[in-house]
């Protein structure tokens, strides 16, 4: 017969880990609910644009390109980090978020697809498919969501 001690200490334990757990869900990262332009135009809305493309203009996909490149790494930071955190799912949640808005950043100004029309150009002065002012770029953002 094996004689087990400490149970009370390991049961302690996992309820508080449990309830660490339970404090925070999910988290959103993107192009958040409410984000605008100064003219009042919503971020979200050109960013699917950009990603999906419109009658005029091609798609651009570099937010389903950064999911499909960097979502196989996410599973294991997100373990490295909750045990590292003490399993606060709130903090680690917003570490995520942190990490993959940066990610998604760095896939926006590398993005190099279909070319923009010189007319384009020349209104920008650059080439650069989906940086123009910048504002969708910092538009980027995560929310922790709580139970």
């Amino acid at each position: 017969m094996v004689k087990l001690s400490g149970g009370d200490k390991l049961a302690a334990k996992l309820a508080e880990i449990a309830k660490n757990l339970q404090n925070a869900v999910s988290v959103d990262v993107g192009f958040l609910e409410g984000a605008t332009y100064p003219d009042g135009t919503s971020v979200p809305l050109v960013a699917a644009l950009n990603e999906f493309g419109t009658r005029d203009t091609p798609p651009r996909p570099f937010f389903r390109g950064m999911i499909d490149d960097k979502s196989p790494e996410w599973p294991d930071a997100v373990g490295n980090l909750l045990v590292a955190n003490g399993y606060d799912a709130e903090k680690t949640l917003g570490q995520t978020g942190e990490a993959i808005k940066g990610q998604l950043q760095a896939a926006i100004t590398a993005y190099d697809g279909p070319p923009l029309q010189p007319a384009t150009i020349a209104r920008k002065g650059n080439d650069k498919q989906l940086v123009d002012t910048g504002h969708m770029l910092a538009s980027v953002d995560y929310a922790v969501k709580k139970s």
